[in-house]
């Protein structure tokens, strides 16, 4: 099976950012400007405002190509939104006796301060990366043009920028270019973002390479041409004055949406563990020991998120046997005790994979992990598979509320659940979460056909 890598990422800058950034405007407002307020009122209020305000204005959305004209109109957006968010806390505090002139000092005091760090940060990468090659990506280039070569001296001439670029492919010699030998190569040298001219490709080698790259884990981009390219999934980046094209738009590499989904997830666990596993599990362990010997909990190997394998843990609902980790239950399986049947028919033996959902190896929702030896079959024989290991496996997910849970009778059942897990991964929200969450509550009351 090929190894998959992700590329290097500064996940948890945006993190720091927003702790240096909220730091300085609660420290400023309570220890000079505004005494009289109550410190943990002001502080949540103008903490929660200012996380609305970043992200309706994107004012963190700074990354490694970005140039300095782009933080500085960040910057000033954001002064002029973070003012008028003051006056409105001034007008809705009448009591405080807040002057005007005093609101003017600290906005801009508090953006002059977080500008100052933000470029400081800014520069402070662009340093390590040149200096000490850390937090890079490898690049390769598909296609050679005008537009291309201009692309890779960017990455040669620009090392602040973090990019170690291997090899641009001329896909106009005929003699020595095939696809093949250019995935190989980029398995090999482990790179970590293609780069495609779509002026120098074909239809079918484009989709070729789209294939590739989900299947393999790549992060995949276009240059455009003058042509019309419809597609709502794509997006414009500059890396300086070059367009290029994202192919997947995946909302939770987004650190903000990634914190906001992992906060969700421990709490909902937690909340399971302690209201409901807690008195559950005594009951539920009392009844599988009664019926059979064996363990309590059933442990299984499977993929999860880049393709890294962890325990998932179930309750038993089969008698011991040396073929759980290879085969599914199947409708009549004989391996499944009469408590089995009864937990496997109300979902009640996947609650323990909310242990996993607080160690971190999973989500409450999130594509459905496969066993090991199905997803590396699924993974050779059904197209973009791999896909769903860009996120987090999950206890539910939006292909098993559709009607795709349980046994894998055909192909049209799996090929059915990588669509739905693909779109539920290009259009996460927290609503869309939660609304699974519903779904799958109000499934387990009503009884499914594939539940067994």
């Amino acid at each position: 099976m090929t190894t998959f890598k992700q590329g290097r990422y500064s996940g948890y800058l945006k993190h720091i950012s927003y702790f240096i950034d909220l730091s300085i405007i609660n420290g400023l407002a309570l220890l000079y400007f505004f005494k009289t307020v109550e410190p943990i009122k002001f502080v949540l209020i103008i903490s929660v405002s200012w996380v609305i305000l970043s992200i309706y204005s994107k004012f963190y959305e700074v990354h490694r190509y970005s140039r300095e004209i782009t933080i500085a109109s960040l910057i000033l957006k954001q002064l002029f939104l973070f003012t008028l968010l003051m006056f409105a806390f001034s007008g809705l505090n009448l009591e405080l006796k807040i002057q005007p002139i005093t609101i003017l000092k600290y906005t801009l005091l508090t953006l002059f301060l977080i500008g100052v760090s933000k470029f400081a940060l800014y520069y402070l990468l662009q340093k390590y990366r040149s200096s000490f090659g850390g937090n890079y990506r490898i690049t390769a280039i598909i296609g050679k043009n005008k537009q291309t070569l201009a692309l890779e001296n960017f990455f040669n001439n620009n090392p602040e920028y973090g990019y170690v670029h291997k090899k641009t492919f001329n896909v106009k010699d005929k003699e020595t270019f095939s696809l093949e030998a250019c995935f190989n190569f980029i398995i090999k040298e482990s790179i970590d973002e293609i780069y495609c001219s779509i002026s120098e490709l074909s239809n079918s080698q484009v989709l070729k390479i789209i294939d590739f790259a989900d299947n393999n884990l790549k992060i995949l981009k276009f240059l455009p041409d003058n042509k019309d390219i419809h597609s709502k999934k794509l997006k414009y980046e500059y890396y300086d004055y070059i367009p290029v094209l994202s192919l997947r738009n995946i909302p939770l590499e987004d650190s903000v949406n990634k914190f906001v989904k992992r906060t969700f997830d421990i709490l909902f666990s937690s909340l399971v563990i302690i209201f409901l596993l807690s008195w559950l599990t005594p009951l539920i362990a009392i009844l599988i020991k009664l019926e059979s010997k064996g363990p309590v909990f059933f442990k299984q190997s499977r993929n999860g998120f880049n393709y890294k394998e962890f325990d998932c843990y179930k309750f038993r609902s089969m008698m011991p046997n040396k073929d759980a980790h290879l085969y599914q239950a199947t409708r009549g399986d004989q391996r499944v005790t009469k408590v089995g049947k009864f937990i496997r028919k109300t979902s009640i033996d996947e609650l323990p994979q909310f242990f996993n959902v607080l160690f971190g190896d999973m989500s409450v929702v999130g594509p459905r992990p496969h066993m090991v030896s199905h997803t590396n079959m699924y993974a050779k024989k059904i197209d973009k598979f791999m896909v769903r290991h860009f996120v987090k496996p999950g206890i539910t997910g939006l292909a098993q509320i559709s009607g795709y849970r349980g046994e894998v009778e055909t192909d049209k059942d799996i090929i059915g659940r990588v669509k739905y897990d693909i779109f539920y991964i290009e259009s996460w929200s927290l609503l869309l979460d939660l609304k699974i969450i519903l779904k799958t509550f109000i499934n387990a009351v009503k009884g499914e056909e594939k539940a067994y």
